[in-house]
């Protein structure tokens, strides 16, 4: 694919999103990226952290506005998205909520006549007490190897600003933008 099938994408995925109030509001000096990762190139080995036995990984049964409280400590705005349209997969350190993402179905977008599923984890985040220990990054590792499990083509990150944290999943930065756009 190239850079403007990739546009084309994010407009399929999102039409409209640089018209949103919030993404026009953004502070100038923001840039975000979108990034990819092919699922039939998803090398699940190629980030191993070796976590103690208090840490666990699964899907999230509990009280939604109990963690939408603990999203909010992350990312205020996120919580909004944790309304139940989306499974929501999480970290645990000794049955407590640590790190959380959405697993998004993003839909099947025709690329260059090809028919691509693609999904994601999205509004990734962790609580800072329990940062820096790897627990976010194999969540998101987890949550790749459940798309590629369920058939999809491709996983999809929106709208970040750590890509070199995800790149070491083998996800590839597609496109930057800022609040006017995408960028050259």
């Amino acid at each position: 694919m190239n850079k403007q099938d990739y546009i084309a994408l994010l407009d399929s995925m999102y039409p409209g999103f640089f018209e949103k109030e919030s993404v026009r509001n953004m502070p100038e000096e923001w840039i975000c990226d979108e990034m990819i990762l092919s699922l039939d190139e998803f090398q699940p080995d190629k980030y191993e952290k070796e976590l103690d036995g208090t840490i666990s990984f699964g899907y999230y049964k509990g009280d939604l506005e109990a963690l939408k409280k603990e999203v909010k400590r992350v990312v205020e705005y996120w919580a909004e998205s944790y309304n139940g349209k989306h499974r929501i997969f999480c970290g645990y350190i000794d049955g407590k909520v640590a790190s959380f993402c959405l697993i998004e179905d993003k839909g099947v977008h025709n690329i260059n006549g090809s028919e691509l599923k693609i999904g994601g984890p999205g509004c990734v985040g962790t609580l800072p007490e329990y940062r820096n220990k790897g627990i976010g990054l194999t969540m998101v590792k987890k949550v790749t190897e459940i798309l590629k499990e369920e058939g999809y083509d491709y996983s999809y990150i929106h709208f970040t600003g750590v890509a070199p944290w995800y790149e070491k999943l083998g996800y590839k930065t597609t496109l930057k933008w800022n609040k006017h756009g995408v960028l050259e």
